[in-house]
This record gives C-alpha cells, sequence and structure tokens, in this order.
C-alpha cells in the first residue's frame, strides 16, 4: 500500500496495526478523513477551531474509521471546550495551576509504554494536597497531558491507560468531589 505522508514516521507494525485494529487504509485516507468535514457544516451551533487533516485523523482513528462515530466525537471535543471555556483559558504547560499540578505528578506519565503500547499516566489519589492543587488544575493538568501526548501518531493509534491508585485516599479528600466536578472530569476524559 501506498504511504500516505499522513502516516509519516510510523513503523511498519504500527502502520499494520492501524490497518487491522482501527481500519485504516492509506489509499482512502483523504477521502475518509474529508468525508468527516464535511459533516462540519451539520453542527454550525460548535466552532470547530481545527479542521486540519491530522487533526481530523485523531478522531477517526480514535472511532475505527467510523465517520459519523469520529465526527460525533470531534464534535464533542469542540463543544466541550466551548461549554468549559475557563477551564482552557490559558491551557498551557506554565500556566501556574497547571505547572503545579505536573509538578506533584498530576498525572505523572511513565518512560515506558506496556506490553500493547499504550503510554501510561499514573495518579496517586491519596497525594493530592488540597492546599497545593485544586480538583480542576488536576483535570487541566491531565487533558494538557493528552493533547500534548496524542500529537504522537504511534500513541493515537496505541492508545493510553490512565491508572489512579485511590489507596489511601481519605474522607477529607474525597469531599471535594462532588457529582459536578466528577461530571466535568469524566465528560472531559471521554472526549480527550
Amino acid at each position: 500500500a501506498e504511504m500516505t505522508h499522513l502516516q509519516a514516521g510510523l513503523s511498519p507494525e504500527t502502520i499494520e496495526k492501524a490497518r487491522l485494529e482501527l481500519n485504516e487504509n492509506p489509499d482512502i485516507l483523504h477521502q475518509d478523513i474529508q468525508q468527516v468535514r464535511d459533516m462540519i457544516i451539520t453542527r454550525p451551533d460548535i466552532g470547530f477551531l481545527r479542521t486540519d487533516d491530522a487533526f481530523i485523523l485523531r478522531f477517526l482513528r480514535a472511532r475505527k474509521f467510523h465517520q459519523t462515530e469520529a465526527f460525533r466525537l470531534l464534535a464533542q471535543y469542540f463543544q466541550y471546550r466551548q461549554l468549559n471555556l475557563d477551564m482552557f483559558k490559558n491551557f498551557k504547560a506554565d500556566d501556574p495551576g497547571i505547572k503545579r499540578a505536573l509538578t506533584d505528578g498530576f498525572p505523572g506519565v511513565l518512560e515506558n509504554r506496556d506490553h500493547c503500547g499504550r503510554k501510561i499516566l499514573l495518579l496517586f489519589a491519596a497525594n493530592w494536597d488540597q492546599s497545593r492543587n485544586s480538583f480542576i488544575d488536576i483535570l487541566r493538568a491531565i487533558l494538557l497531558s493528552l493533547e500534548v501526548l496524542i500529537e504522537d501518531q504511534e500513541l493515537q493509534i496505541n492508545g493510553f491507560i490512565l491508572i489512579i491508585d485511590w489507596s489511601n485516599f481519605s474522607f477529607k479528600q474525597a469531599s471535594k468531589l462532588t457529582p459536578s466536578i466528577l461530571k466535568l472530569a469524566i465528560e472531559g476524559l471521554q472526549v480527550s
């Protein structure tokens, strides 16, 4: 199969894995992407801030090249950002809140991948010092980490694991996790 520039830098093994597990076909990659892009007009209520090939490809891979599913995820991704504007203000590693969370290991990103080639993010809930890190900053730090890591094509195909160790997590710490804040976290992680 011809190598498209969109797959540049991928190992032959990963390209084969994408073909077998994600239904990725280099010959029609551009058509697949264009078909998702053509759906954008159906959601004028959402500002699609990025519509380049590489970006849309992320969502196709996340949904095994089901175009309508990929588009739904793309729409949810921008809708979540639109509905939670404050969370994405100064959404950079040098933002003081995000920087502090990352420094404190929320999340920690392991150097090595697992046996499936997945990147492992790790959080020890008991280490959460609420006087230092707000839950929102930790969530922002996780979402930013995923955003940066997902630029890596190998990881788009292999994926991630987020491991949260809840041992020794105190009732005092848990009391800060309101239903609305947990909903925000779950929705954010679902569309990332």
